[in-house]
């Protein structure tokens, strides 16, 4: 039995072009894998600390001992807030992260909890030669896998607009300094260059999702 995140980092409910086949992927794996636990964290709807000046000050700091006493309450909050975003990313065999591409990026929220997962001991190690991954730390589940659906309306997965793709690649590099080196992705891009062909590109990536889910 595997445990599965499902992230997902858009401000709508309704049937969007990342959420609709990051749903139907979520959809097609539950029927494949009954008794796996899949968790749902929907970054818009979620307690999700900003690194403020509190936080910033005190990094690093674990939700215990005389330090962590010493904090003002709203911050203890935070702190122990992000350790569990932490520890659910790390109890994760299997993570699936859906996002839409605003200004040739993912949504703010999604940097925000990057920021809280990406941490010091936690998910990364300081060693002689660099900077050690979840492979590197005890205590850690391995071989996590990791499924990215992200929407597009230029196409930047390849093609002209490729040297302005900063959000998969950015997801990827991110997830590789952790150690998951296990990064697939299904692009669902287009819809703005070729209206007329919305359908389509929908329909064929929502078909790529079934077909990976089986599988993943």
């Amino acid at each position: 039995m595997s445990n599965v995140l499902y992230v997902t980092a858009h401000p709508l409910n309704t049937d969007t072009y990342s959420l609709s086949v990051g749903n139907q992927f979520i959809k097609t794996y539950k029927k494949f894998n009954p008794k796996d636990v899949i968790s749902h964290l929907d970054l818009y709807h979620t307690d999700l600390p900003q690194i403020d000046a509190d936080i910033l000050g005190h990094w690093g700091q674990p939700p215990y001992g005389d330090a962590f006493d010493k904090l003002r309450e709203e911050t203890k909050k935070d702190v122990i807030r992000m350790h569990e975003l932490i520890q659910q990313f790390k109890d994760s065999d299997k993570i699936v992260i859906v996002n839409p591409v605003w200004n040739y990026s993912f949504p703010s929220v999604l940097k925000a909890y990057i920021d809280i997962i990406i941490n010091i001991g936690e998910t990364v190690k300081r060693a002689d030669n660099g900077l050690r991954g979840l492979a590197g730390l005890t205590g850690t589940q391995q071989g996590k896998k990791v499924m990215h659906i992200q929407a597009s309306g230029t196409v930047l997965s390849h093609g002209k607009f490729n040297h302005v793709e900063y959000s998969h690649s950015y997801l990827k590099a991110v997830m590789n300094l952790m150690g998951v080196e296990d990064v697939e992705a299904i692009f669902v891009e287009g819809m703005s260059e070729k209206p007329d062909q919305v359908q389509h590109i929908k329909a064929e990536a929502i078909q790529k999702a079934i077909l990976k889910a089986e599988v993943f």
